[in-house]
């Protein structure tokens, strides 16, 4: 191996260090200290250190890019270092992250990708970790990402899942969820995975009876999406930079979330309308605020149900001046009249549907989880069906795919439960959207997140 020379070894006590490099770093520092979000701390960090144009493009790349690589990463790291990830010191890790994932996933050259990593591990740690760093990110740049595949991912032969779950940076069991989902199809599984393997486009809302989504596109240089009338995609940017932001006349939503909300307030019922609309798992409150829009436009009102305080003061903020009315609540037990025509159930869920917005999120999940989350999805759905009045539907969406979350969760509630599945493929404007009953998207196939919803009438 190559000895550590010049700029690369550290012979310089100090060198001025990127500020795109010094906000990754300490983004993937709260991520991996205190569990925090990355996609919650870079945009303030981003605002609070005034870093914008290039530096902040590649702050985001670099942040984001690494923390969904994680996985994949900290096996090659491992297996050039010769001991297990854990045994790295946090500080240093992340450094080789950002290092590895530079070598191995962007354009940057090998020498820029190691001699910063060099100065940003002697920046934070001190000059002690510098040649392990360099020499760890010297070996690692002396194949591309397709021979480390080729090198540590199982044969294809001998498990495909397991050798598209390295590729595209999933652990394996997220993969199988997927492949359980699509079906068994390799080429679907491995559409998916390369679809949450890549950076999103952001997804504006404009709120309905005071912007349209053609004007927001306008005002915002974006483009009108496909299939939400309210959506709006934006490449690259803040977006709480943005005037119709800052003005709460637009909001940052999925495009799949916007079609949940819009499937609710058009869904056929039996009998009128009474203008009784409910929220039952309300927080952080961007369903709400499309809900509550779209009912002030009807006359109607929409209770929204949060049981953290915290949440609940975030739909507060995000329904100020709609007909909502938020109430700190238990959504099993939430101590209302019953008698709502229309009732959203987006119950909390793995998440394994975002998990091209939330990186890190794919890290931290584990199969247990699903399980817990199982019983409280049965248990708001079964809420919801006791507060909805005959001839009411009920909408029942999660951000998973997961079958046991999903499909599963409905069918045990038409079977034990006073209500029927109605077609929910013609509550959402996109063509060829599966055999139904229930709506399952994907990114691959609509650029939306993976959210899946079910409609059910109460008898």
């Amino acid at each position: 191996m190559n000895q550590p020379t010049g700029n690369e070894s550290g012979s310089r006590e100090s060198t001025p260090i990127d500020p795109a490099r010094i906000a990754a770093a300490d983004v993937l520092a709260a991520v991996r200290e205190r569990d925090a979000y990355a996609n919650l701390i870079l945009p303030k960090m981003l605002r609070d250190r005034k870093i914008t144009g290039r530096d902040a493009a590649l702050a985001t790349e670099l942040t984001y890019g690494t923390s969904r690589a994680a996985g994949t990463l900290d096996q090659i790291i491992a297996n050039v270092a010769k001991r297990p990830v854990a045994d790295i010191d946090g500080p240093v890790l992340d450094v080789l992250r950002l290092g590895a994932y530079q070598l191995l996933r962007t354009r940057i050259g090998a020498h820029a990708a190691v001699s910063t990593s060099v100065d940003l591990v002697r920046s934070r740690v001190g000059h002690g970790p510098v040649g392990f760093v360099n020499a760890i990110l010297r070996k690692i740049s002396q194949r591309d990402e397709e021979l480390w595949v080729q090198e540590l991912a199982p044969a294809i032969t001998e498990d495909l899942i397991g050798h598209l779950a390295f590729q595209y940076a999933h652990p394996k069991w997220i993969a199988e969820v997927f492949n359980d989902a699509l079906g068994g199809s390799a080429g679907a599984l491995q559409a998916a995975l390369a679809a949450d393997d890549e950076r999103p486009l952001t997804h504006l809302v404009a709120r309905p009876g005071l912007l349209t989504a053609e004007e927001l596109a306008l005002i915002t240089g974006g483009e009108v999406g496909r299939y939400s009338p309210y959506c709006v995609y934006l490449d690259g940017g803040d977006p709480g930079d943005l005037d119709p932001i800052r003005e709460g006349i637009a909001g940052v939503q999925d495009e799949g979330s916007q079609l949940v909300a819009r499937a609710l307030a058009q869904a056929p019922l039996v009998g009128d309308d009474n203008g009784r609309w409910l929220d039952l798992c309300a927080g952080p409150g961007g369903k709400a605020a499309l809900l509550g829009a779209l009912a002030e436009i009807d006359g109607t009102r929409v209770d929204a149900i949060e049981k953290a305080p915290h949440r609940a003061e975030l739909i507060r903020k995000a329904t100020r001046d709609l007909p909502v009315d938020v109430k700190v609540a238990d959504g099993r037990d939430p101590g209302l009249e019953p008698g709502y025509d229309r009732i959203l159930v987006d119950a909390p869920c793995s998440g394994l549907g975002a998990l091209r917005r939330r990186p890190e999120a794919r890290w931290r999940r584990s199969p247990g989880d699903v399980t817990e989350l199982v019983v409280l999805q049965q248990q708001l759905l079964e809420s919801a069906v006791n507060l909805l009045r005959p001839g009411g539907v009920v909408v029942y969406a999660t951000c998973s795919p997961h079958p046991a979350e999903t499909s599963q969760v409905v069918d045990r509630a038409v079977d034990e439960l006073p209500v029927t599945a109605i077609d929910a493929r013609e509550l959402v404007p996109i063509d060829g959207v599966g055999p139904g009953p229930y709506v399952q998207l994907w990114p691959h196939l609509y650029g939306t997140d993976a959210m899946f919803l079910a409609a059910l009438r109460k008898d």
